[in-house]
């Protein structure tokens, strides 16, 4: 139900003037989405407030409330056809609604609460949707999707993520909206976080990482001081740009995290010199933008001037990690062998100050639309390395939209990943795997290109000589062959 609304949403919000592309449709879709989740999610805590005796106070005015401006209903259930539409609708929502909501983020008493990320919404959003007569079907839509079980819940964050890798294939730098899933699972499975340590990502996207790393750890039966720990002092992020850190908000409260720590800033304006070890987390998963340009000003913040963004981020998560903190870093695969100054610079950091026990070497068009080769740096912040276990992942087939990244493909780095990390490293090699020794490298470079010592050997090629005798026996064999067709004829 929940994958045909949509669809039918996106047909509406194609013939709006105000609406121009995918990322308009998931923009309007999000705010719209929003409210009506925010509804049913003050019903379900009027309903448990009313089983232990207590009393809810909503925290929308009743004039602003969903079913008073959006869907008001008949005795019958039905909607009121009567309800608001065209002029003054939108008049409604721009000039009343939106200003209204806005005002929730000065006076909230938190940023860590729900009616903070209100206020934080709409200020940063603002509604597209010209026609009052399209957001009048929009919101009639929107009204039949249910939030208030657990399944309905699972379905509606699966179809809303679906809707984000929509918008990451739609071109506009897809890869700065949609990490694959599957690589994120890996990643956090990999690095392994645990209840009560901090997770963080200055890079945050549509928050695929923490949204994920919210899942590995919301395991049922968690008690109310665990679940409280997940909702409130575990994820943290930051975005610099406006739709990105909306639609991460929301893919967050639509996976079940209430008041999202993610804050709308450039993380790397933030000088490295102020961070302080209150400021520090215990665990990094990011995707940072790769390809970007950084000016000056920007530059200066970080003791190792470039002007390419992922190299700043590198910078930024090292420096923000807590000693023995961990992390799983996507970054291009030209990080291991630049030559530029600045990129030897970084690479000695990162080994100097961090083990970096392992390197997972992605094919192309791992991610839809963007044409660079990445790797998955994981590290571990304290101490030097020593040695590095490398995964080249080789698969049989090409990547792309139609031919995506499954979990199946990582199965066995995951598999060998773990023999490496618990000592068994004879038995983590294989032909798409190695250790390097980091004494054994060019200590002026830090080159970390290594070429897989394991991949077969492939068959010499043949002496001219050879190839063209063998040239001369087909020629001979075609020729005996047109002869036997002509003898037919």
């Amino acid at each position: 139900m929940f994958e045909q609304v949509f669809k039918n949403i996106d047909d509406i919000l194609h013939k709006d003037a105000g609406c121009g592309s995918e990322l308009d449709y998931v923009e309007q879709t999000s705010w719209v989405l929003f409210l009506k989740y925010l509804d049913d999610l003050e019903k379900d805590k009027e309903t448990a407030a009313l089983l232990s005796g207590k009393t809810y106070e909503k925290i929308i005015e009743p004039q602003f409330q969903w079913t008073t401006w959006a869907a008001p209903k008949l005795e019958n259930g039905k909607i009121d056809h009567n309800a608001m539409t065209g002029d003054d609708l939108v008049d409604f929502v721009n000039g009343e609604l939106f200003p209204y909501l806005k005002k929730f983020k000065t006076d909230a008493t938190s940023a860590d609460t729900i009616e903070y990320k209100i206020g934080e919404i709409f200020s940063e959003l603002k509604n597209r949707i010209q026609s009052g007569y399209n957001l009048r079907e929009v919101a009639n839509l929107i009204d039949e999707l249910r939030f208030r079980t657990h399944a309905e819940k699972h379905e509606m964050s699966h179809l809303y993520e679906g809707k984000i890798k929509n918008m990451g294939n739609a071109g506009r730098n897809g890869g700065e909206y949609y990490t694959p899933r599957p690589l994120i699972k890996t990643i956090v499975k990999v690095v392994a976080p645990k209840i009560g340590e901090t997770i963080y990502d200055g890079a945050v996207g549509s928050a695929g990482f923490l949204v994920e790393a919210f899942d590995y750890l919301n395991n049922k039966g968690l008690s109310t001081s665990k679940i409280e720990t997940l909702q409130k002092k575990t994820f943290f992020g930051k975005e610099k740009k406006s739709l990105a850190y909306i639609i991460g908000i929301m893919n967050m409260i639509l996976h079940g995290v209430e008041a999202p720590n993610i804050i709308h800033t450039n993380t790397l304006a933030e000088n490295l010199s102020d961070i302080q070890e209150k400021d520090r987390y215990n665990v990094i998963l990011a995707n940072p933008p790769f390809g970007g340009k950084e000016r000056a000003e920007v530059q200066q913040n970080f003791p190792i001037k470039t002007g390419e963004t992922a190299s700043l981020f590198l910078q930024h998560f090292i420096k923000i990690l807590k000693a023995g903190g961990k992390a799983g870093v996507v970054i291009k695969n030209t990080f291991l062998s630049n030559t530029d100054n600045a990129s030897i610079a970084l690479r000695k950091e990162l080994l100097s100050n961090c083990n970096l026990h392992t390197v997972l070497d992605l094919p192309g068009g791992t991610f839809t639309g963007a044409g660079v080769k990445t790797v998955v740096l994981f590290f571990e912040k304290g101490k030097k390395t020593q040695k590095t276990w490398f995964y080249q992942l080789n698969l049989d087939r090409n990547l792309g939209k139609t031919n995506p990244l499954n979990e199946k493909d990582l199965a066995e780095f995951v598999e060998l990943q773990k023999l490496a990390q618990s000592g068994a490293e004879g038995k983590a090699e294989s032909e798409n795997s190695w250790i390097v020794n980091l004494k054994d490298i060019d200590q002026t470079t830090f080159d970390l290109s290594v070429k897989n010592p394991n991949t077969p050997e492939e068959a010499p090629l043949r002496e001219p000589k050879e190839i063209l005798k063998n040239m001369a026996e087909l020629d001979k064999q075609s020729a005996d062959i047109l002869n036997s067709i002509s003898e037919m004829l």
